[in-house]
């Protein structure tokens, strides 16, 4: 019997990607979809994805059975939704970031921990395939033990593509929650070592005078459980007529006792330099494997992950670096960690 699933809140593209794959996988179902904005409600009617638009989540839930709950609403607003839906003993899967604040997240936590549900998150950097190069090399000990690790993760802001309530106060949550996430999930993916230590985050307005409030850049500084140090910029400063091609998005550097390795989203590969050789190797990407996340979370229901799946425990935690990062630039905090 297929397993349901019901959509609520379309306020960000990510989320037609999760549509896409239910409706292509043959032991899913999307029986519901709800969107509380009236215009965003129109567009996703007029897709024909489903019978129905409800205007509210509550109703939704009312009168429609579902297995799992998928979320991409406005960021401020998962937080509740993932609550909700975990209150009515439904698995969940969102896009990122979950939530918006640490207090959210505990309850998350307590919720699914406390109801044997499910939390699945569209982290979705460990599909790359230069990326699972990355760790097949860094796992294998090519490089052998990582020292510092450094990222640039930035992106172009496309001001007038985005939606508005990205600028709005209070529906956005902060640039590192938003973006730092992916490598706070794939840096312990890559190296098998957690997060231990914030040890300083900064974000702030960088010539953006139209929206005062909205924090375009963001830098951090952390430590690994094995001391390693790790530096990332996610700022909002790539060129907007660029997009995401350049070929330093997701740019990646990681230094070991045994030499350094390197790639980025776009890469042709991984670049690998070894202590002892004179010459860079060039380490092919392997297979990407997109919609990993969706595999991951269904392989997690049926109680089958392998070592390299994304599961609840990774989610919550990558998302509680993310947001302790947040919190500590926000409120000018050094030393902070990560333990919960």
């Amino acid at each position: 019997m297929p397993l349901s699933f019901a959509i609520a809140g379309f306020r960000h593209a990510h989320i037609w990607d999760l549509v896409e794959r239910i409706q292509t996988h043959p032991n899913l179902e999307l029986v519901a979809v709800c969107e509380e904005d009236a215009a965003t409600r129109e567009q996703v009617a007029a897709r024909g994805i489903c019978d129905t638009v409800f205007a509210s989540l509550e109703e939704m839930l009312d009168k429609i059975q579902c297995d799992i709950v998928g979320v991409g609403d406005s960021f401020g607003k998962r937080g509740a939704i993932i609550l909700e839906a975990l209150r009515r003993g439904k698995h969940v899967l969102s896009d990122k970031p979950i939530c918006t604040s640490l207090a959210e997240l505990e309850q998350i936590e307590k919720l699914a921990t406390d109801s044997n549900l499910r939390v699945g998150c569209m982290l979705d950097l460990r599909d790359n395939g230069n990326f699972r190069a990355l760790r097949q090399i860094v796992r294998a000990g090519e490089i052998g033990e990582i020292h510092a690790i450094s990222f640039g993760g930035q992106h172009p802001l496309l001001h007038r593509v985005r939606p508005d309530w990205y600028f709005e106060i209070g529906k956005h949550g902060g640039t590192l929650n938003d973006i730092a996430i992916h490598a706070f999930d794939f840096i312990p993916w890559l190296t098998g070592h957690e997060f231990s230590t914030v040890k300083c985050a900064r974000t702030w307005n960088a010539d953006l005078p139209s929206v005062p409030h909205f924090r375009n850049a963001a830098q951090a500084m952390l430590t690994l459980d094995n001391g390693c140090g790790v530096l990332g910029d996610v700022s909002y400063f790539s060129p907007d007529s660029h997009g995401y091609a350049l070929p330093l998005y997701w740019r990646t550097t990681l230094w070991g006792s045994r030499g350094v390795a390197e790639t980025s989203f776009n890469a042709a590969g991984v670049t690998l330099y070894r202590n002892g050789e004179t010459q860079a190797r060039s380490i092919p990407a392997l297979e990407a494997a997109p919609g990993g996340y969706l595999h991951h979370f269904l392989a997690e229901l049926c109680g089958e992950t392998l070592d390299d799946h994304l599961t609840t425990r990774e989610v919550l935690r990558a998302s509680r670096v993310a947001l302790v990062a947040q919190h500590a630039a926000d409120n000018e905090l050094c030393n902070m960690s990560i333990e919960e």
